[in-house]
């Protein structure tokens, strides 16, 4: 018995229909006053005080081609798996403390 495959794009996932659209579109065009919070209550200005950006982000990551120094190359392999990574970890923290610095 063969079966058929079936795939989907993101696109097709999460296409929005035309109800869905003119749902939204009344939604948009609410005023705030009207919005119930009561389950979920406004942050007060204390709380956004102690607020962190970035808890659950997650970069992108892009695929480049990029030259190394062959012993560099081979103290990164030689640490075990994960060289790709620990060259990001390196670079990061290289960018984190530029930023620093800048500010």
């Amino acid at each position: 018995m063969k079966t058929k495959t079936v795939s989907y794009t993101s696109d097709k996932l999460h296409a929005l229909t035309k109800a869905r659209r003119a749902k939204l579109k009344v939604l948009a065009a609410r005023p705030e006053t009207e919005i119930d919070t009561s389950d979920i209550p406004e942050m007060t200005e204390e709380q956004w005080k102690h607020a962190r950006r970035g808890n659950f982000y997650r970069p992108r990551k892009r695929q480049i081609t990029a030259r190394v120094d062959a012993d560099v190359l081979d103290w990164l392999k030689a640490q075990g798996k994960g060289y790709q990574s620990r060259i990001n970890a390196i670079l990061r923290r290289e960018m984190l403390t530029a930023a620093k610095g800048a500010k």
